[in-house]
């Protein structure tokens, strides 16, 4: 049996399986993603025993466990912590490369959300800087409906 390949050709067949499907965001997420599409804002949800504000939001504490249900308004703007540049193109990715990913600690919040930076190179960003969301003219209700975060 150690051999059953053995004077066999492998065949390689390559493939691409469309899996269409519906996923259920949950309660949390969907307030979030809600607000974004039909006001332009951004929510967070406090922790009532640790005090830390989560963007995005979550439905358990990350670190005392605790049911999180106090949702209070975030910024628009905040502090780029750190970010990549990404030069090549996959299917999973919102838009062509080169881009760039940056994790935003907005204001109001002590958790930092990760998403594209816009009208700028990457040789003018800096960790620190001051960053504003842009939201899309059309929203359709979730994370790209915030387009890109800009400088100002």
């Amino acid at each position: 049996m150690e051999n059953w390949l053995e004077g066999l050709e492998p065949i390689v067949e390559r493939q691409v399986i469309k899996v269409p499907y519906r996923y259920n965001m949950g309660k949390t997420a969907s307030k979030f993603f809600t607000e974004i599409r039909d006001h332009k804002k951004i929510w967070g949800i406090k922790c009532p025993k640790c005090h830390i504000t989560y963007v995005p939001p979550r439905a358990t504490c990350g670190r005392c466990y605790s049911l999180l249900q106090e949702w209070v308004e975030i910024s628009d703007q905040g502090t780029l912590e750190t970010f990549t540049v990404v030069n090549y193109s996959t299917a999973v990715q919102p838009v062509p490369a080169p881009l760039i990913y940056g994790i935003i600690k907005l204001d109001g919040a002590d958790t930092g959300l990760a998403h594209l930076i816009g009208e700028t190179s990457p040789e003018n960003l800096r960790i620190g800087m001051r960053l504003k969301a842009v939201f899309k003219d059309e929203r359709k209700g979730n994370m790209l409906d915030i387009l890109y975060f800009k400088p100002i």
